[in-house]
């Protein structure tokens, strides 16, 4: 195939990850982002194993180890009770089963691993101030247009900027994302604020009536990550706007003090209403292809959305190495990756309905199911999705 430089829309976790996968194999590219320099905001996110096999396949392995924190348990709580329902081990019989562990991680040090290692890289080139407005192409090139008048050519567009993607409007034309109608709210915590009985080594999950808390340690344990999120009907798409500390209460009246104290001890809170899409097939337009949440925006109730592009990028990076027409390429990436994506996406509205949200009989019915299940169950469950690299599975 033609080694013309492949551009790449969004420099978040997904558009770097591409690059270096692509780099991997000889080929170069330039990312074009938007903002005036490359970070990412958030705080913690969850790997689960899938994500070190793609982290190792795109040569990162040992960096994105070092950063991670590794928790001893998925730990799932009945918020009205204080009880818990089940969990999840993932020690060593859970290592041994897929092959890599499971890790919390702050975002921004995932996106450091990414960007330290693409800046090294001689193939990659990174553009700040650059977003991308949309794109045109002929028989033999793309050119991307970008916001501030600059054109830049290439052999390829990876459209990898996210929920809002402006190379999506253009693939696919969907209009807006979907509103779920849930609310998040996000805080990071020093640990020793942490209530000390509740500083447990695990991702645990507080289930309630249409709320949840997740809470876990981060960066060295210097920290606790603190996600709340309940319906309110929120009518339309919000992200990290600043709120009162009585804001975030008022969805958690209902639920135990117990739970509710961790609740009290957040600062700083910042608010998300969450938004995803219907799966669609068209991921690709001649020499333009969707990536990440452009292609599959999920809600974040399965924990796997960067997981996900991160399993794109190999893929992706993949066919590309290993076909000598691009489309063939493309398609094949597209084939390949539609069908998992489109079941994590649906599986995580899934969850938030029937597992983190429900009440009454609905609830107790879910604690006698889950509560029913041992480890090596779960492990059985979770194979389809742990299992993979993007590459199959």
């Amino acid at each position: 195939m033609d080694t013309g430089p492949v551009l790449i829309a969004g420099g978040g976790i997904g558009g770097l990850a591409v690059a270096l996968g692509l780099a991997q194999k000889g080929i170069r590219s330039i990312l074009l982002e938007k903002a005036s320099q490359l970070g990412e905001i958030g705080a913690g996110i969850q790997l689960g194993p899938n994500a070190f096999h793609a982290f190792d396949y795109l040569g990162v392995g040992e960096a994105a180890r070092g950063m991670a924190v590794y928790i001893d348990q998925l730990r799932l709580m009945d918020a009205l009770t204080a009880e818990e329902i089940t969990h999840v081990d993932l020690g060593d019989a859970f290592r041994a089963r897929f092959r890599n562990p499971y890790a919390v991680v702050h975002r921004g040090d995932l996106h450091g691993v990414f960007l330290r290692a693409c800046q090294s890289h001689e193939l990659i080139e990174l553009r700040v101030s650059s977003e991308v407005a949309g794109y045109e192409q002929d028989g033999s090139s793309v050119t991307a247009r970008l916001s501030n008048g600059e054109r830049v050519t290439g052999l390829l567009l990876i459209g990898a900027d996210g929920l809002w993607s402006n190379v999506r409007k253009q693939v696919v034309a969907d209009g807006a994302p979907r509103v779920s109608g849930h609310t998040t709210y996000r805080s990071v915590i020093p640990t020793e604020q942490m209530p000390e009985d509740l500083r447990w080594n695990a991702a645990t999950l507080w289930a309630g009536p249409k709320c949840h808390i997740v809470h876990y340690p981060l960066s060295g344990w210097k920290v606790f990550n603190l996600v709340v999120t309940y319906h309110n009907d929120a009518p339309e798409p919000v992200a990290g706007k600043p709120v009162s500390d009585e804001e975030v209460m008022q969805g958690f009246g209902h639920i135990h003090e117990r739970a509710r104290e961790i609740i009290r001890h957040g600062k700083n809170w910042r608010l998300w209403v969450l938004c995803d899409r219907d799966p669609v097939e068209r991921w690709v337009d001649g020499r333009v292809a969707l990536l990440g949440d452009a292609a599959h925006p999920m809600l974040q109730y399965f924990a796997q959305g960067a997981c996900q592009a991160m399993e794109d990028a190999v893929c992706l990076s993949h066919m590309l190495a290993n076909h000598d027409d691009y489309a063939a390429a493309l398609e094949a990436y597209r084939a390949q990756r539609f069908l998992r994506t489109a079941k994590v996406q649906l599986m995580s509205r899934a969850i938030g309905e029937h597992i983190y949200h429900p009440a009454g009989g609905h609830a107790r019915l879910r604690n006698e199911i889950m509560g029913a299940k041992t480890s090596e169950d779960w492990y059985g469950d979770l194979a389809w999705l742990y299992g993979g690299t993007g590459l199959a599975g």
